[in-house]
């Protein structure tokens, strides 16, 4: 308490900073002594609004509830704005384990530092950072590996199936709420293990680049880290939300010369050409298989094909899409509900089937990779927010991504 009081003290005294460094959000300590002023909140319970699931396939309620502070190694956030992805639906409204409510749902935040708890050296209040639903320990042989982006330190190595953290630093009218994903970013304040935190460049902006903290990076990454998708490739994506419009992002950036942006909806055709689709099929336009579909447009099957829906079916029908000899097919689509299967002499042909997690992108490491190739204007993000509300306004949200009216809402959590 006493360093930041201090760093307060001295700021305001400096010789070199006039009063009007103070409302000066672009010089580089800023953050830090903003944050500095307020650290009466340090080591105290918060009270703040959140958005709740009190139980599955109802709307979330706006509550006031209370944050604790950081135990060790762990960091409480401000969240200053949130996107509302698929998941968060899916945890609602299919998943719906009896284990994972009450809650406080979100995942795809961005928000500042406000305060750490003990062993915490990496971070310091007034940081800017993402959240993470993958934990990067570094420690762990999954870390050590290059071949995975998998921890053995997270949320998920207790509770997986609940899609909660066991332990939670949320309590309202007296009774735990959890933390979903490790992350709960539909909350004012939330607390977060370190190993769960990315910081990131203090120009980013909050609102945009909150999408990294799942939707784009789990496409782009898709294509680029998993698939691999080659210079000159044909490729098809199933699903033109935003995670699917990402990954025809990752394969245009990856150099293939044939994108072919598969959807029910015609009216994603023009995001996607916006990506980098070249081609736009719509399966109800025909009365055979999709996969028959894309094979006669390709020549037998394209090279890549990604499945961004979390549709079995449709996991199959991306496989089928693929060239037999050297086809690659990635599941992208997030689900836990059903089996699926495929014909043996699929894969005996020499396809390859595999699954990809957050776009294969090691958080801590990735996500500030990620953050820096926006503001180099390298990769989209503001193209995929068709809405801005509030936190207030969460349920109007949900639905208009239930029906299928919006690519990403970005919520206003917190003023920044």
């Amino acid at each position: 308490m006493q360093q930041y009081l201090n760093l307060k003290f001295s700021a305001l005294h400096s010789p070199i900073l006039q009063p009007s460094f103070l409302n000066s959000p672009t010089h580089p300590s800023f953050p830090t002594l903003i944050f500095a002023a307020k650290m009466a909140t340090a080591g105290k319970v918060i009270k703040c609004k959140a958005a709740v699931a009190w139980e599955p396939n109802k709307p979330l309620v706006i509550e006031e509830i209370e944050v604790a502070p950081p135990q060790a190694n762990e960091i409480r956030i401000k969240i200053v704005a949130t996107g509302v992805c698929h998941t968060d639906l899916y945890h609602l409204f299919e998943g719906m384990h009896k284990d994972g409510f009450p809650a406080v749902l979100g995942h795809e935040g961005a928000g500042i530092v406000e305060s750490v708890g003990p062993g915490v050296t990496e971070f310091q209040p007034g940081d800017k950072v993402i959240p993470l639903f993958i934990s990067q320990c570094k420690e762990c042989r999954f870390c050590k590996s290059p071949k995975t982006n998998q921890c053995e330190n997270g949320w998920a190595a207790d509770n997986a199936a609940a899609m909660a953290a066991a332990e939670s630093r949320f309590t309202c009218k007296g009774k735990k709420l959890l933390h979903f994903m490790g992350t709960s970013t539909f909350s004012q304040y939330t607390v977060v293990h370190q190993m769960a935190v990315a910081k990131i460049d203090p120009a980013a902006p909050l609102d945009k680049v909150c999408l990294l903290g799942c939707g784009v990076c789990t496409g782009y990454g898709a294509a680029v880290n998993t698939a691999k998708v080659e210079p000159g490739s044909t490729c098809a994506v199933f699903g033109m939300g935003a995670v699917g419009l990402a990954a025809v992002m990752g394969c245009k950036a990856a150099g293939a010369k044939k994108i072919i942006a598969v959807d029910i909806n015609p009216e994603k055709f023009e995001k996607a050409k916006v990506f980098g689709a070249t081609d736009f099929v719509n399966p109800k336009d025909h009365n055979k298989p999709i996969s028959e579909v894309l094979s006669e447009m390709t020549n037998g099957g394209v090279d890549f094909s990604l499945e961004c829906v979390g549709n079995v079916a449709v996991m199959r029908s991306a496989l089928e899409s693929s060239i037999k000899g050297w086809g690659v097919s990635v599941l992208v689509g997030w689900t836990d509900m059903y089996d699926f299967s495929a014909r043996p002499i699929q894969l005996i042909a020499g396809r390859t089937w595999k699954g990809s997690l957050f776009g294969g992108f090691k958080s801590k490491d990735g996500v500030p990779e990620m953050v820096t190739a926006y503001l180099n204007k390298k990769v989209k993000l503001d193209e995929f927010i068709t809405h801005n509300m509030t936190l207030d306004q969460v349920n109007d949200a949900i639905e208009l991504m239930k029906h299928g009216k919006c690519i990403r809402t970005v919520l206003s959590v917190s003023p920044q």
